[in-house]
């Protein structure tokens, strides 16, 4: 049996031995699909029969993995026959994550067990960009709140993800907060975390916990070639490629809200003009409308102008649609998803903003890449960034879990 101590203890750095492979595999398995059967997690993980009913008691007798019967056949009592199957499941309770989501105007924190259910969720309003230490007690104090609350025993915590709205490099450590997050320049917010709360921390930026989000949780389930497209007052985009999420040498791919799409256009906050998110954010589009009507137009006033399918407001919308296009048309040519699934403020236009970027990326890439692809919007909405950071804890939980039963 595991103790708390040992989940704790076990690194998920640690080299994962040979005796844990099986368990690993095993475990994978139940973390891609949730339930299964022995005979599904035979022909999934390659392993012999009789080696899975091995590593499934030891899994069950460790209290990381339960069994339930099936449903039943319908049907009279006669007719039916045979014992239902019995389908393995990772235990909710063996062990749990929190998520931290820091944008720009508040904190969200989720705490999750080991299957990425939301057991507490929280968000406080804040004025992030220009208080740092501000924000980082701020979650500190939420990630403690839902321990009390959740009275989830801490020795069983795998961790804290945390996605932020900045440029994040590959290691977590430091941001790249130049004309992003000013306020937060020289910060390095995971050792702060970790120093604050003494659990170990992994922060990806905010379009990279979302892609995670959608690809586990979302619109994206079940496929492995994923794009993620957040359009907030920055614009970024994650991309998961053959399964594997895609970070760059640097760790800072996927800044599309960089890709210039007007030469001669405004001058963007990164020192270049004409960038994407001078033209498709929500500010961008507000500031237009503004400029035409002559009067104060806020980014929280699109969706009522949406809903209510002002004409200057859909027209706008349908510009930024295209300029969104062509710009991941590039992407679409480099990285050939089979899915983009649109997030951020902006996504709840839908077919204003989706049918525009399909023309774009059809006239702007090969007839290959553009036939099988498909939009849509985020299933997550806002809870994709902070989800995403959750479950970038948990994409450890094989080989921490198979550790602590050794």
């Amino acid at each position: 049996m595991h103790t708390d101590a040992q989940i704790t203890t076990a690194s998920a750095e640690a080299p994962i031995s040979l005796t844990d492979l099986g368990r690993v595999r095993v475990l994978r398995a139940l973390v891609e699909r949730p339930r299964l059967t022995r005979s599904e997690i035979v022909g999934r993980t390659g392993l012999a029969r009789a080696t899975v009913g091995s590593v499934i008691y030891d899994l069950m007798t460790a209290g990381l993995v339960r069994e339930t019967a099936a449903p039943g056949p319908s049907g009279p009592v006669g007719t039916r026959s045979g014992r239902p199957p019995q389908l393995l499941s990772l235990e909710p309770t063996a062990a749990y994550a929190l998520g931290l989501d820091i944008g720009h105007d508040h904190v969200r924190a989720v705490l999750t067990d080991v299957i990425g259910t939301v057991l507490w969720d929280r968000s406080e309003p804040l004025a992030v960009d220009a208080e740092p230490e501000h924000t980082l007690e701020t979650a500190h104090g939420l990630v403690e709140q839902a321990i009390t609350e959740v009275a989830v025993p801490r020795d069983r915590i795998l961790g804290l993800g945390a996605g932020i709205a900045c440029p994040v490099d590959k290691d977590g450590r430091n941001l790249y907060a130049e004309g992003i997050m000013q306020g937060w320049v020289g910060i390095r917010p995971m050792d702060e975390l970790a120093e604050r709360t003494g659990l170990p921390v992994r922060i990806v930026n905010d379009a990279n916990a979302g892609v995670l989000a959608e690809q586990r949780y979302g619109a994206a389930r079940s496929h492995d070639d994923v794009l993620y497209l957040r359009l907030s007052s920055g614009i970024g985009a994650g991309a998961i490629c053959d399964g594997r999420m895609l970070l760059g040498h640097g760790g800072i791919a996927g800044e599309l809200g960089h890709v210039i799409v007007e030469h001669s256009g405004l001058l963007c906050r990164c020192g270049n003009r004409g960038c994407l998110e001078t033209v498709a954010s929500p500010p961008a589009i507000a500031a237009l409308l503004e400029r035409s009507w002559g009067r104060s137009v806020s980014a929280a006033d699109l969706p009522g102008l949406i809903a209510a399918r002002d004409r200057g407001t859909l027209r706008a919308i349908e510009d930024a649609g295209d300029a969104v296009g062509r710009a991941l048309a590039i992407a679409v040519m480099l990285l050939n998803p089979r899915i983009i699934v649109v997030g951020g403020e902006l996504a709840v236009a839908t077919e204003a903003l989706f049918e525009p970027m399909r023309r774009a990326i059809a006239r702007n890439t090969m007839v290959c890449h553009a036939d099988a692809l498909t939009i849509v919007r985020s299933a997550l909405g806002d809870s994709a960034c902070v989800r995403g950071a959750a479950a970038l804890v948990l994409e450890r939980v094989p080989e921490t879990l198979a550790a602590a039963t050794g």
